[in-house]
């Protein structure tokens, strides 16, 4: 189960880390073809700036923040989705 803003600090952590494999002076032992497949990925990230217009588009995708009860019940109701999801199949 993701939640919208779950997947909002994702998209941001994965940003992070493909800027850490591409920067020598972060992560010196990675080889070249890494460093340069990580910029390449990096070339059409989505800017934060994107991240909030997606947010703006579609807050059930992908939320900066979630309210902590409206978190909750999403939570909830997912988790009761997924459960007779898989009694279903």
């Amino acid at each position: 189960m993701t939640l919208p803003d779950e997947r909002f600090r994702s998209v941001l952590q994965t940003e992070e880390f493909l800027r850490a494999l591409a920067d020598p002076k972060i992560t010196p032992r990675v080889p070249r073809a890494i460093r340069k497949r990580a910029l390449g990925c990096l070339r059409h990230y989505p800017s934060f700036y994107n991240l909030k217009e997606i947010e703006e588009a579609a807050p059930h995708i992908m939320e900066e923040r979630m309210e902590p009860l409206y978190k909750m019940v999403k939570a909830y109701n997912q988790e009761k989705t997924e459960s007779a999801d898989n009694n279903n199949n």
